[in-house]
């Protein structure tokens, strides 16, 4: 066999350790004992919430220690196959060797991604807005598209989802959509999406058929969370009622139900329209609200900083990714340079290519 199997697997190893230094393995499991004591109080469920942060927390740190005693088994089967193989000079053997040596290193890439996601809000789950750009009816069926796009992600992923709010354009598409994204790290890994994408086709609603470019906006947010103390006056609200638009059913579109709650000192707008009660749209309007602001914060502080250090580059320009199906199939990331020449592939969820190298760009970039 051509592969050098002591020089993969030492790479490997090396790798490994890397990813063992930064994930702190020893830290885990003292994370894990003390978040099962806590789950283990008769008292738990006295509070809902609390319970479930503390159960979720204790779910996520356990699967990561999981993936890291998983790989490096994987690392040490790897080995003792590749030694069974050239021992008794079977060649089937070690053809499986090298089938599993391109698995492993290719689990390893994904984990090591997983490493560099180690920003103040990287962990959290993500709330994703959309919103229709320039390009009339062309640019709200691309912002449905995208939405799709993101949410057979998740699902391919095995992520929860749950649409908060839905606005429909008049002859096809959306206006805008918001959305969670409730999986560990989906803010870390979906906030490199966060920008203006660009589509380029032959338009299903121009008679003449003629090349439409048409714009839509990603907006990614983490989750807010209690701890976050993100205090909101009564005051700097305004909250408007309103009855849903667009598909439903029994009472969401019968009575006002629907919110949009402006943040007046700001002029942040949060519209909510797909929980059955007022009440409900209102909670659901009032934690996206602080999300935003929470990041608002954040690019403030994040400003200030860079003041400090002199950094006055502007970023990448208005758009961060261009979807061509006409007169050639490409999606093509403009920071990266990553590309895909299926982009119903793309269209249909298989992003994750994307995700990993702008991940590896934004460190980069740091």
């Amino acid at each position: 066999m051509a592969t050098d199997f002591s020089d993969e697997i030492s790479a490997l190893r090396q790798t490994m350790q890397t990813i063992l230094a930064v994930s702190k393995p020893d830290e885990l499991r003292a994370t894990i004992a003390e978040l099962s004591e806590e789950a283990a109080a008769p008292n738990l469920w006295d509070d809902p919430d609390a319970a479930q942060a503390v159960t979720s927390k204790l779910s996520h740190a356990q699967s990561e220690l999981e993936h890291l005693t998983t790989m490096v088994s994987r690392i040490d089967d790897l080995e003792a196959l590749v030694e069974l193989g050239q021992e008794e000079g079977d060649d089937d053997v070690l053809r499986e060797a090298e089938s599993e040596l391109h698995a492993v290193a290719k689990s390893l890439a994904d984990l090591e991604v997983r490493t560099l996601l180690s920003g103040e809000y990287d962990e959290r789950e993500a709330v994703v807005t959309i919103r229709a750009g320039a390009g009339g009816v062309d640019a709200a069926d691309f912002a449905e598209m995208l939405m799709r796009m993101y949410l057979r992600w998740a699902e391919s992923h095995g992520h929860p989802t749950k649409v908060l709010d839905t606005s429909y354009a008049e002859e096809a598409g959306l206006k805008s959509a918001t959305f969670e994204v409730k999986a560990p790290y989906a803010y870390g890994t979906l906030s490199v999406e966060a920008g203006t994408h660009r589509l380029v086709r032959i338009s299903p609603f121009d008679n003449q058929g003629r090349r439409q470019t048409s714009f839509a906006a990603v907006e990614v947010i983490p989750l807010i969370e209690t701890t976050d103390h993100i205090e909101i006056p009564e005051s700097d609200l305004k909250v408007d009622v309103f009855r849903s638009s667009g598909p439903g059913g029994q009472s969401v579109n019968t009575t006002d139900s629907a919110v949009r709650m402006t943040h007046l000192p700001t002029g942040i707008v949060v519209s909510m329209q797909n929980e059955k009660s007022q009440i409900q749209n209102r909670a659901a309007a009032l934690r996206v609200l602080q999300s935003r602001l929470l990041v608002l914060r954040q690019e403030q502080e994040n400003a200030e900083k860079k003041a400090l250090a002199g950094d006055v580059k502007a970023s990448w320009g208005d758009q961060m990714r261009s979807y061509v199906l006409q007169p050639y199939q490409m999606v093509k990331d403009l920071r990266t340079e990553y590309e895909e020449g299926n982009p119903s592939a793309v269209f249909d969820g298989a992003i994750d290519g994307f995700l990993e190298a702008g991940i590896r760009w934004r460190r980069d970039k740091a």
